[in-house]
């Protein structure tokens, strides 16, 4: 007999009415009064389980009845509509073979669990009904982004992970060699001598894959990346993690204003995607993880995003008359207590435009007051920033300029140079953190809650 997948059953009941069907999965609880009982079954293939009817006619019923959380079953039964009862239907049990059974050391007993302690059990987090929702939204998250650039013309580009182009800075990128740390090849002024590498030259592992995305722009116009991304930075923050996803768009022939409009109908996008596929999810998160979820949600989509200069948001945060634990400086970045000042204050998403131009990377294009540069940042409510944009510097002499003024190494990526001399044109691109982007849809508060398998200083494990 072929298994059934309990998606199906929530997708067309009628299709099953009176049938006999398998199904397998793991137990969520058991009850039993001794003569019959219920078993709450999950097969992970819908958020909704099914509610298994056994009762003492079954060979095995006193081994069933005491089944522990997490057991795996094959169940064949008759598949009944319950259209007056709470649940819409349910399986009334003629076999149930007990795959492998589970005892009391399990660790997702029924009951609470804390975030703290299931990030302790993380390969097992996955069967709990928080985790399924969230990595369920996680999922369909990810294809919405793909449907959004692929329906709007854009190519799918896979940047190199390996790479000696600096984009980000090479301070915060994992190194990579081939060497014998215990016995390592040195040159004549007793440096380690790369020339002996698997590479022969210094190699990372990629911060982003901008520089390498804005060739394939300038070719096919509008391409997007979206891939794992790793940087060395020690930041031990409910928003930052060692191994995170990135999605990097680049457009060609579009200015900082045409960038902002895409990001703005992206996000509109891609939200009302994962609300319409994932309704039972994220009533799940706004019951139990972030009251207000779906309200926030719903006043996003009808909102139109604030854009506003750093300059303007400084002076909004110094005539708050709030006292703040970083001062706002018209130099300076804008930390996260400013951020959500700023959305609070707004109501919804804002674009913080116009920064200083020492702050900010040496690719953003410098404005004509030769004090900011076209760089954006997009603040969402709770989550701060999400996007990091700009339109891209596409002066030779000015990009050299500035590679010189912030030490950046020109050799690597002289190619990249180039780009401005062999058919540039304007163009412009941003960075999401995937990650954030989940949290502001399930309002988990810490990102480690929204990886499968979170990778942060001092932790590694799984």
């Amino acid at each position: 007999m072929k298994r059934v997948e309990i998606r199906c059953l929530h997708k067309s009941a009628d299709d099953f009415k009176d049938k006999e069907i398998l199904v397998c999965g793991w137990v969520k609880s058991v009850r039993s009064n001794g003569r019959f009982g219920f078993i709450d079954l999950s097969d992970g293939t819908s958020f909704r389980g099914l509610q298994i009817v056994f009762d003492d006619k079954l060979s095995n019923f006193d081994k069933v009845e005491k089944l522990n959380a997490g057991s795996s079953l094959s169940i064949v039964g008759q598949f009944v509509l319950t259209p007056n009862a709470k649940q819409p239907f349910e399986l009334h049990a003629k076999s149930v073979e007990i795959i492998q059974a589970t005892d009391d050391k399990y660790p997702l007993q029924k009951k609470g669990h804390t975030m703290e302690y299931l990030r302790q059990v993380a390969y097992l987090r996955p069967r709990t009904n928080t985790f399924q929702a969230i990595f369920r939204i996680r999922s369909v998250t990810a294809m919405a982004f793909h449907t959004y650039f692929q329906e709007n013309g854009y190519v799918y580009v896979h940047t190199p992970i390996i790479t000696s182009a600096d984009c980000e800075g090479s301070d915060q990128m994992f190194k990579v060699t081939t060497f014998d740390f215990n016995n390592l090849p040195k040159d004549e002024n007793g440096k380690v001598d790369f020339s002996e590498d698997l590479f022969g030259k210094p190699a990372f592992i990629t911060g982003s894959g901008q520089l390498q995305g804005e060739a394939f722009a300038l070719a096919f116009s509008k391409i997007y990346t979206f891939g794992p991304t790793l940087r060395t930075e020690n930041s031990n923050t409910k928003v930052h993690a060692n191994e995170f996803w990135m999605i990097e768009p680049e457009i060609a022939f579009c200015d900082v204003n045409g960038l902002m409009d895409i990001i703005e109908e992206m996000t509109k996008f891609v939200v009302k995607y994962v609300m319409d596929r994932c309704p039972d999810e994220i009533a799940f998160c706004d019951k139990f993880i972030y009251p207000g979820l779906i309200a926030r949600l719903k006043g996003m989509l009808g909102s139109t995003f604030q854009r506003k200069t750093h300059h303007e948001l400084v002076d909004l945060l110094r005539k708050s008359g709030k006292k703040w634990e970083f001062a706002p400086t018209y130099d300076g970045d804008i930390a996260k207590e400013h951020e959500k000042f700023i959305t609070e204050y707004f109501g919804g998403p804002v674009f913080v435009t116009d920064w200083p131009k020492d702050i900010k990377a040496y690719y953003m294009k410098v404005n004509d007051d030769g004090k900011t540069v076209a760089g954006v940042d997009l603040l969402l409510p709770e989550v701060g920033e999400i996007v990091g944009a700009s339109e891209r510097e596409t002066r030779y002499d000015v990009l050299v300029s500035r590679m010189e003024e912030m030490h950046v190494n020109r050799e690597p990526i002289e190619w990249y140079l180039n780009l401005r001399k062999f058919g540039g044109c304007p163009h412009s691109g941003f960075g999401i953190g995937f990650e954030r982007f989940v949290m502001y849809l399930t309002g988990v508060e810490n990102i480690r809650d929204v990886l499968p398998f979170p990778r942060t200083p001092k932790n590694c494990d799984f």
